[in-house]
């Protein structure tokens, strides 16, 4: 469902009904007769809407996380809000660029839509930047050549499935976060999709290799042996972002998540 498609329409139709009422309809009516009760409803919402509208396309959105591919860091039920500004001023509904401020950094929580299905919006960390080659081979990480660095961390507990992953602590640019990985799982990806740019990426029974494209990005989930991101669907191209993930401000499972963000 396009929602900010449904509130632009709800703001056109309530402001149309606002100008009818203002510079027509109230002036023809007899004196103290009272608006018809859809004039004076689609009128009074038309206010609520401008905010509403204005808030959600260039200020913060809110998001709900429907699955555990950024486990440990967000978790299924997590409603988080994301920052639509810091990636630049987007013209909603179209999701056009209208003014650059920031590009996407390493490390950074980005909400996009989905390259296979842009009517779906995903979450995932950035690794990889325009121009970047990023390795992912047995199941350790390397960035233009470097690996990043993990450490371990013990283990984490699912709390609902009940069994335990082993976490690390990584460092990608000035972010530090954790990040499940399976030592038991295979480290070839499985169901590698036919997507643009294909050729920039070489795969191997240990993993995959690839160069982001100028005004892509690669992104992959912090529960990485659970995530379907980059290294099986491709590059995020720059017109697909819609903003950066800060915070969580809600879980009805708990309560104690709120506030959280690494």
């Amino acid at each position: 469902m396009n929602f900010a498609l449904i509130l632009f329409v709800l703001l056109v139709i309530t402001a149309v009904l606002w100008v009818f009422d203002h510079f027509y309809a109230r002036k023809r009516r007899p004196q103290g007769s009272p608006a018809p009760w859809w004039v004076e409803y689609g009128a009074s919402f038309f206010p609520v809407i401008v905010i509403v509208f204005g808030l959600r396309s260039f200020v913060v959105e809110p998001f709900k996380i429907p699955s555990g591919s950024m486990i440990p860091t967000l978790l299924v039920g997590d409603f988080i809000l994301v920052n639509k500004y810091t990636y630049g001023i987007r013209l909603p509904v179209i999701n056009k660029k209208a003014m650059a401020l920031n590009d996407p950094q390493r490390g950074d929580v980005m909400v996009f839509r989905y390259p296979a299905d842009p009517s779906m919006d995903y979450i995932k960390r950035v690794v990889g930047l325009p121009g970047d080659k990023v390795e992912y081979l047995n199941k350790r990480l390397r960035i233009n050549g470097e690996e990043v660095a993990i450490e371990e961390s013990g283990n984490y507990l699912h709390p609902d499935r009940l069994y335990y992953s082993p976490q690390y602590t990584e460092k990608l640019g000035e972010i530090e976060h954790s990040v499940l990985i399976e030592r038991e799982a295979p480290a070839f990806v499985p169901q590698v999709m036919n997507y643009p740019f294909r050729e920039n990426c070489t795969y191997t029974s240990g993993g995959v290799s690839c160069t982001v494209p100028a005004g892509h990005y690669f992104v992959m989930g912090d529960n990485r042996d659970a995530s379907s991101d980059s290294r099986v669907w491709g590059f995020v191209p720059d017109e697909n972002i819609v903003g950066k993930a800060f915070f969580v401000w809600f879980n009805f499972n708990d309560l104690k998540r709120i506030g959280r963000f690494h």
